[in-house]
């Protein structure tokens, strides 16, 4: 659909009060720009498309709480995959979605982080429109309706499996979303994790996670499992201290969304590492 007419006028349909998601504003007017409506290349004499295309790995989630600051850490590795080749030692796979969310992507990168940039267009659209935020479970809900709406790709391979996580300004806690590749939606209670380390990654977190955890040891505890991971899945990179790369890890408490800085990450890993090598187990 073009943005505007031969005379340089925006279309009816942009005019017209409607539905303040976004998402359906496309499905009714410019169906083709929806991610999960992108036509993919599938011949006999072609390798499978999921083949081609990066894949984002592992992401964690935990929550933490003391009686001064509630919320939730999402961290992420940094490494890509293709096949059995490294397609990136950079990429970000934890994305704020909102002032008080955020999102984590394993699965086909590119449309991963598609759906994520649309993501944020929903909850920035809804907010414009209705002029308020949108609860923390609607945000959970937008994402599963997306996600549902992707499950084409997701039966050609390129699938996107993201872990959501915000601060709920309700309940006055974090909370956590993971989903699956149909658009179903499941709270998870203190921890999670998705992607090819998950597993190693939980088990790290079922033995480092705590109730009463403040924000800097639930960021260890995520930067443990993460190094975990690592450790056992080749899909999943690990800090790498030669090239300074750290895991991108967030906050998102009453204050909002924070990245944790490089510097403290740094600090984080040298303390692992140095438990590590004298022989103990955790950090």
């Amino acid at each position: 659909m073009s943005p505007a007419d031969a005379s340089g006028r925006l279309p009816d349909a942009f005019l017209r009060p409607g539905s303040s998601s976004f998402v359906d504003f496309l499905t009714a007017h410019a169906p083709e720009l929806l991610p999960g409506n992108r036509s993919t290349p599938g011949t006999a004499t072609l390798p499978s498309t999921a083949d081609l295309a990066p894949h984002a790995t592992t992401i964690v989630a935990l929550t933490f709480g003391t009686d001064g600051e509630r919320g939730v850490v999402l961290a992420g590795d940094r490494r890509a995959t293709m096949g059995s080749m490294i397609a990136s030692r950079e990429i970000e796979k934890v994305f704020a979605a909102d002032e008080y969310s955020a999102v984590g992507i394993a699965g086909s990168a590119g449309i991963a982080v598609e759906l994520v940039r649309l993501f944020q267009l929903e909850l920035e659209h809804y907010e414009k429109i209705e002029g308020s935020l949108l609860s923390l479970d609607g945000k959970a809900n937008r994402l599963a309706t997306m996600i549902r709406g992707n499950l084409p790709m997701a039966l050609q391979g390129l699938a996107v499996v993201p872990l959501f996580g915000g601060y709920d300004l309700d309940r006055g806690t974090g909370r956590i979303f993971s989903f699956d590749v149909t658009g179903g939606r499941y709270e998870e209670r203190e921890h999670h994790s998705v992607g090819s380390g998950s597993v190693f990654a939980r088990g790290a977190l079922k033995k480092l996670w705590r109730a009463g955890l403040d924000s800097e040891g639930a960021v260890s505890v995520a930067v443990e499992a993460l190094y975990d991971a690592a450790d056992d899945d080749s899909a999943t990179g690990g800090p790498d201290t030669v090239r300074r790369i750290w895991p991108v890890v967030a906050t998102v408490t009453a204050e909002g969304y924070r990245r944790v800085d490089d510097e403290t990450l740094a600090a984080v890993v040298g303390r692992i590492v140095a438990a590590r090598s004298e022989g103990g187990q955790h950090a």
